[in-house]
């Protein structure tokens, strides 16, 4: 679910086009810290991605992005020994999983009405054995998906509505359900602060988004 946004004028469509690309770039600051992403981190372009992002969905988001948080990856390997401790290994599974339907309720039934949401609108897994339907970065690219085609609606004068609802709906139901818990139990893991930092920045994120998206469902 690989969708490249474009540039696009108008408030409503600008307001769309950026909460699509910041689902975007949380998907990419959840994978595993690799060469690249570790970079971002260091160099803390990654926390100002974050921070003007947010700033341009909502100023009080970024006003709470720990902007130092963001910029720690530790020493040498240490965050990507964190990432593997807190989200792959243990011996009943990993403490902070990054799949929703472990979060309570039955797990097939949590894939499955996802799999529904991605197939109305005719979209499918790639089959790769991270993207699972629950998995966090599956859920957020398909809200960039959503968001990107609530924008080319704008754009093109024609009804948002079946994208925005997509969207309030399925962060209701999906991250903005089990996001909250993930970020509790990075807590109780006294994770290096840089996870507890991001996946606060997101909870913050999909409340926001689903506050402003029922508005606009009820206006």
């Amino acid at each position: 679910m690989h969708v490249e946004s474009r540039s696009m004028g108008g408030e409503g469509v600008q307001q769309a086009a950026q909460r699509s690309r910041m689902y975007r770039l949380f998907a990419e600051a959840l994978e595993y810290p690799d060469e690249d992403l570790l970079g971002a981190i260091r160099s803390g372009a990654l926390a100002g991605a974050l921070a003007d992002g947010l700033a341009a969905v909502d100023p009080a988001l970024a006003a709470a992005v720990d902007r130092d948080a963001l910029a720690d990856a530790g020493e040498d390997d240490a965050l990507e020994v964190e990432y593997t401790r807190l989200f792959d290994v243990g011996l009943s599974g990993p403490p902070c999983p990054l799949y929703g339907g472990l979060y309570g309720g039955a797990r097939m039934q949590t894939m499955e009405e996802a799999v529904r949401f991605y197939n109305y609108f005719g979209l499918t897994l790639a089959g790769e054995p991270r993207e699972l339907p629950d998995h966090v970065i599956t859920e957020l690219e398909f809200l960039h998906y959503l968001a990107y085609r609530e924008a080319e609606a704008l754009e093109r004068g024609e009804d948002p509505g079946p994208f925005q609802r997509a969207q309030r709906d399925f962060v209701e139901r999906h991250p903005g359900r089990w996001v909250p818990k993930l970020r509790e139990r990075l807590e109780r893991q006294e994770a290096m602060r840089f996870f507890p930092a991001l996946v606060r920045a997101l909870e913050r994120f999909l409340a926001h988004v689903h506050a402003h998206l029922a508005r606009e469902a009820s206006s």
